[in-house]
């Protein structure tokens, strides 16, 4: 028998919602059957389900460990190397900023990403929650990275970046000059088995629309120093949308130039997208997160980046 007594953070919330995500390989359907024949009880009753918790509430669980295990799935924490910067913590969210080179969620089951270094950093999991990555940058794309630390504030943070209520700005070096701001709308399309998009001028059957505003900072030559809000969060959207205008990364082998990025590579040993998420602002937010509302934080660049900025005479006085 394992007994769940629950905590604020995770009171005021339907018991199935919660025994859902508890026993994440559990069909609802048995979970139901569990209700019914006494093999979950709620406060030492058969529960229908639809209670809604309260903290202090005991849930009692009559299974086996080895059906437990199961139905709950691997809770174990690995202890892995922490190469992320803290950039912000409290008690409901964690800012990381991710390194370039490292995934966000592992690809394969041997790899060590983003995902497991912040379980690893925390050390623990409530009740069968394993706090996570609520967005992702690609491997090679730095910055920053939001963590909900338990349900409720995943879950707000969850549905304030589907609504678009957390601004996310990047910091690129494109080629080309761009003089003024631009809010650039396309059709996004992923191609198939492949790790690449194609971005339209014209809806097409699987496309999704987008919108990428780009602000120029400073310009060196026929480079620019841009800032870009995501205003949808699509894959590659970035630095497929700068290809498609003509303005590509500097550095991305996948959708740039292979002459200006071998310049690159050879005088900074850049060998990947000069992109990061460098600022995030939450702008609207939902209980429990309220009081972040209109906070601003901001990442440092790989130390890399500093050096090719450095070298190519950007963000010097004039």
């Amino acid at each position: 028998m394992r007994e769940i007594i629950i905590s604020d953070i995770e009171a005021n919330q339907r018991l199935d919602k919660f025994m859902i995500r508890y026993l994440r390989n559990c069909p609802v359907s048995l979970l139901y059957k569990y209700f019914r024949t006494n093999k979950i009880k709620y406060n030492g009753k058969k529960p229908k389900g639809n209670e809604k918790i309260q903290q202090g509430d005991t849930i009692k669980v009559f299974l086996l460990d080895e059906t437990l295990i199961d139905l709950a799935g691997d809770t174990s924490i690995a202890n892995v190397e922490v190469k992320f910067q803290v950039v912000y913590e409290d008690s409901n969210i964690l800012l990381v900023n991710k390194p370039l080179g490292l995934l966000t969620q592992k690809a394969t089951k041997d790899d060590n990403s983003l995902a497991e270094q912040v379980l690893s950093y925390l050390g623990e999991s409530v009740n069968g929650f394993r706090p996570s990555p609520c967005n992702r940058l690609d491997r090679n794309t730095s910055g920053i990275v939001v963590v909900g630390k338990n349900l409720v504030a995943t879950t707000a943070l969850s549905n304030m970046l589907k609504k678009q209520c957390i601004t996310k700005n990047y910091l690129a070096i494109v080629k080309g000059v761009i003089k003024k701001p631009i809010t650039l709308y396309a059709y996004h399309r992923k191609q198939h088995g492949k790790n690449e998009v194609i971005i339209l001028d014209y809806e097409q059957n699987g496309a999704k629309p987008i919108e990428t505003r780009v602000m120029p900072i400073q310009q060196k030559g026929d480079l620019t120093l841009i800032e870009v809000q995501l205003v949808t969060g699509k894959t590659h959207q970035i630095r497929a949308h700068l290809k498609q205008i003509g303005h590509p990364i500097i550095g991305d082998y996948k959708y740039g130039e292979a002459a200006i990025n071998d310049y690159f590579k050879q005088n900074y040993n850049l060998s990947s997208q000069f992109l990061y998420a460098y600022k995030i602002k939450f702008e609207v937010c939902e209980a429990p997160l309220t009081y972040l509302e209109h906070k601003v934080f901001t990442a440092n660049a790989p130390s890399l980046f500093a050096k090719v900025l450095e070298g190519e005479g950007f963000l010097a006085s004039s």
